[in-house]
């Protein structure tokens, strides 16, 4: 009897099954960033184009190389991630390059300006050969930001206390929001408008001081003040100020040794941030203000000139240039009063980050 061998079918062999996705290498970026400068080199020496018309078109090419080279070996939302990344990257670069053309440019002529005479002499002249300075707008723009400072800070904290702990559901702080959010946009010329009609129905048409100047400015800084405060305030959780409340604190004294030092740092750093956005403020200081070359220390009568004032009007009257080439002597003092402010604003910042972190609430564990 023949026995019959039985072959087994073969079984096909199983393909693998992977969860990755073809990805392009770390280097692809570099790589397509070098080729769109090529591209756009090339396209710019043919067509005879300048510097940021290279730009423009290597920006152009690398935009739609990058996603399509993604599109091909990826797949479609990784192509969409890398159009949107690159999107990003050419907005971040495009806001970046005015503002560095802007600091290159005051620096690079503003910076050669500044010594010590420059800082401790002011306009006021006693001899056709003294020198000239911006030491009396230097001391008006301390001591009117000082004043207003001293206007704006307790009026914008005492709001948004009464806006967060005592208006809620009321119609009074609904208004007040209200104004509040309308006089965040209004024009410093608005402001500077008021605080003039004011100072001349009080003390005359021809009176000019720097008290009227801080007025103007503090219109502006208390919106600043309000929304920042009100803002630090609303991060206070409500456990803290209900646990208060449980043993008995009246409301007034947990507002003042709960809620007011967890919120301080926050509303610490928004009282330079708020001083810094009106320091540079020109319109309304030029109409109460208004302008001297002498150096004057009191705020309560008299004209005081700030940095902005002197800055706008020297570039107005620039006077006549050296013969031997260069700017003229307003042009320069103008360069060298807006390295300055910039200076200031710096400062007021970093100042502001550094408070911040001094009085933000400790964390323990």
């Amino acid at each position: 009897m023949s026995t019959a061998t039985v072959t087994p079918p073969e079984v096909p062999q199983s393909i693998p099954l992977t969860l990755k996705r073809p990805r392009l290498p770390r280097w692809a970026p570099i790589l397509v960033g070098v080729g769109a400068l090529a591209f756009g080199l090339l396209l710019g020496l043919s067509l005879a184009w300048n510097v940021p018309g290279i730009l423009v078109a290597a920006a152009l090419f690398y935009v739609v190389a990058l996603p399509a080279w993604s599109l091909v070996v990826e797949n479609r939302r990784a192509a969409v991630d890398r159009l949107m990344t690159s999107l990003v990257w050419l907005a971040f670069v495009v806001a970046l390059v005015p503002l560095t053309s802007l600091i290159w440019t005051v620096i690079d002529r503003g910076a050669p300006q500044i010594n010590s005479t420059f800082l401790t002499y002011s306009m006021f002249r006693t001899s056709l050969d003294q020198p000239t300075g911006i030491y009396h707008a230097l001391i008006g723009t301390l001591l009117i930001t000082v004043f207003a400072a001293l206007i704006a800070v307790p009026i914008g904290i005492f709001a948004a206390i009464y806006l967060i702990e005592y208006g809620k559901g009321n119609r009074l702080a609904g208004g007040i929001t209200f104004l509040v959010d309308v006089m965040t946009g209004i024009p410093s010329i608005v402001a500077g408008l008021f605080a003039f009609s004011l100072w001349i129905l009080l003390f005359g048409p021809s009176a000019r001081a720097g008290l009227g100047g801080s007025i103007a400015l503090a219109l502006l800084m208390i919106p600043i003040v309000v929304r920042s405060t009100e803002e630090m305030l609303r991060l206070v959780p409500d456990d803290l100020r209900e646990a208060s409340y449980a043993l008995g604190v009246p409301k007034w004294r947990t507002i003042v040794k709960v809620v007011l030092p967890t919120a301080l740092g926050g509303i610490v750093t928004g009282v330079p941030l708020a001083i810094a956005r009106v320091v540079g403020e020109t319109a309304p200081l030029l109409l109460i203000a208004g302008l001297t070359t002498r150096t004057n220390f009191n705020v309560f009568s008299d004209r005081m000139t700030t940095l902005p004032v002197l800055i706008f009007t020297q570039n107005a009257n620039p006077g006549i240039p050296p013969a031997g080439g260069g700017m003229a002597p307003g042009v320069a003092t103008a360069w060298g009063g807006a390295f300055v402010l910039i200076v200031i604003v710096m400062v007021l910042n970093l100042a502001a980050r550094v408070i911040g972190r001094i009085f933000a609430p400790k964390t323990g564990h």
